[in-house]
């Protein structure tokens, strides 16, 4: 059986709406898939504020944007649609949304972008709203990919993503894990940002830069770091606890990177470590998200890792870039084919669930 899927993924680094339209093809309990089309359609400046400041927007308000992301999301699957000449060719729309509030200990999470707007925009079937059940479960609702890494991906002894936040997924015991190891991408590209850029291209400002030992020593002993999986993070602890505390120390912009980059790097390895049974031979870790094209964080990634008897393999650029929206895409065909999504050994649920809103948007 082949899934013909518009797969749609808004990162908390604000970078832009993924879009993928992908074929996956289910045969003898095996999956495999065809990335047809992908884009990365930016954000402006108003949506990157709207989408940044949603946390503080009042009831009646956040609903409003909740609606009018909705609508935009339609109105950007129709560009990609005509763009590709997909006419007609795509069945489902799977939709993860951009989320605002995390906190699974008191069984609430929200993604902005309404499913019955996108369905209505472009009137195909859509599935959103995809961590939900697991939270209302007692999970953690993240990390969310887990379930695609496990059966589009297995090749891999473990797979890191380096996005907003970096998490890091691997088989343990027969059990598949996941967890978010710390905010990445968010941070940095703010701290990028102080000086005009979007991002540290390459990581060529971190590169001449110093790490900074006390603050680096009290980013290492944030309360999170103790916890253990399965844990998730939301976006406020890179914007509102991060961020400042490094701020605090009023360092050049290069220092600021260097060190956050080495804290980034520390902690993946601190997670592999404390998790992970090492190998005695070399395994395979694949990487992917937004922080792969940043080639000094690699590299120091690389030479921590090498010491583990871990190979850090670099996915090709488009899985890099898509994996998630891909998955996404993944996740709302089981949906629609009512099998689970989300996996109880990665978020702590009570039960595995088959979570997502559906939406008929065609007639009948």
């Amino acid at each position: 059986m082949v899934y013909k899927v518009i797969g749609l993924m808004s990162g908390s680094s604000l970078d832009g709406l993924d879009i993928v339209y992908v074929e996956l093809e289910a045969s003898a309990g095996k999956w495999s898939f065809n990335i047809i089309a992908a884009d990365c359609y930016g954000y402006s400046d108003e949506w990157k504020e709207k989408l940044k400041t949603a946390h503080s927007l009042n009831a009646l308000d956040y609903q409003l944007l909740h609606t009018a992301y909705g609508h935009y999301l339609g109105t950007e699957v129709n560009r990609f649609i005509e763009h590709h000449s997909l006419q007609y060719k795509v069945a489902l729309i799977a939709s993860h949304g951009h989320t605002t509030f995390h906190y699974p200990l008191q069984k609430m999470t929200a993604q902005l972008g309404d499913g019955a707007a996108l369905a209505a925009v472009t009137s195909l079937p859509v599935v959103s709203d995809l961590r939900a059940l697991d939270v209302a479960f007692g999970g953690q609702g993240a990390p969310i990919v887990p379930v695609g890494e496990k059966y589009l991906f297995s090749d891999y002894d473990m797979l890191l993503n380096i996005g907003g936040i970096a998490n890091i997924s691997f088989q343990n015991n027969g059990d598949y894990i996941a967890f978010d190891i710390c905010p990445a991408n968010r941070v940095l590209n703010s701290l990028a940002a102080k000086v005009g850029k979007e991002y540290d291209a390459g990581g060529a400002m971190a590169s001449i830069g110093n790490v900074h030992t006390a603050l680096l020593d009290k980013l290492n002993a944030l309360e999170y770091y103790e916890q253990s999986p399965p844990k998730s993070l939301d976006n406020s602890f890179g914007s509102d606890e991060v961020y400042p505390l490094i701020r605090s120390f009023a360092l050049t912009h290069n220092d600021s990177l260097r060190t956050y980059a080495e804290h980034i790097v520390i902690q993946i390895k601190n997670a592999i470590t404390k998790n992970y049974q090492l190998p005695t031979a070399n395994c395979q870790l694949l990487i992917t998200g937004g922080g792969a094209f940043n080639s000094f964080l690699m590299a120091r990634l690389k030479e921590e890792l090498q010491l583990l008897n871990i190979e850090v393999v670099m996915a090709d650029e488009q899985i890099v870039q898509y994996k998630e929206a891909l998955i996404i895409a993944f996740i709302g065909v089981l949906r629609w084919r009512q099998e689970y999504t989300v996996l109880s050994s990665v978020t702590g649920a009570k039960r595995n669930s088959i979570g997502g809103a559906v939406w008929i948007g065609q007639e009948a």
